[in-house]
């Protein structure tokens, strides 16, 4: 702003082919010849200097624009990096947190397995979720009487009922689901209860 109010009052000052009124004009009197041609020379050189300096500014601020622009797209790109890592560190977890499912499923074989045995498997297998917990990778909710969600349970059979309040909703888990965030990574496989016809 500065700038252009010094190339206003550096035009504002009168020419002639002389430049005697310049020198009128800021001297008041007649001048030397060097001192009007230093003066001119000056003129110019300042109205290049400031035309030079606008240009590197508006050129510097374009670049720092244009790293801002790319500081932001690298932090997305590095965010969309870090999921897919999430989900391809849970699909590596799943057949293994499957496998413990499984094994606790079977209650009564289970309860026959040494104490301290069992209770290190456990303690290994919340040390597992807690991991994935950490990591944003949380089970998808799949209660039995909850009414099913496309978006987070598969329904793989239909169990028939002919209680009306149970249609729709989840009979039994067959297999647990994961998901990052609101993203589902693997829907939860349920069957599901559906009125008889």
């Amino acid at each position: 702003m500065q700038d252009e109010e010094n190339i206003k009052i550096i035009e504002e000052i009168p020419e002639s082919q002389d430049d005697t009124t310049v020198e009128e004009f800021i001297y008041n009197d007649d001048g030397d010849e060097d001192l009007k041609a230093t003066l001119k020379k000056a003129r110019k050189d300042l109205k290049v200097a400031l035309k030079e300096k606008q240009e590197y500014l508006t050129s510097w601020q374009r670049e720092r624009a244009d790293f801002q622009n790319f500081k932001k797209d690298e932090s997305a790109r590095t965010d969309r990096m870090l999921g897919v890592a999430k989900e391809n560190f849970a699909y590596d977890l799943m057949p293994a947190l499957d496998a413990y499912d499984m094994a606790f499923s079977n209650k009564e074989a289970w309860e026959k397995v040494d104490k301290n045995w069992r209770t290190g498997v456990e303690y290994i297998h919340q040390q597992i979720l807690k991991a994935l917990e950490d990591n944003g990778i949380a089970e998808v909710p799949a209660q039995i009487g909850q009414i099913i969600d496309p978006n987070l349970h598969e329904a793989i059979e239909t169990i028939p009922t002919d209680d009306n309040s149970k249609d729709n909703t989840i009979a039994s888990l067959i297999q647990k689901g994961y998901k990052i965030g609101s993203k589902t990574i693997r829907p939860a496989r349920v069957n599901v209860f559906g009125i008889k016809e």
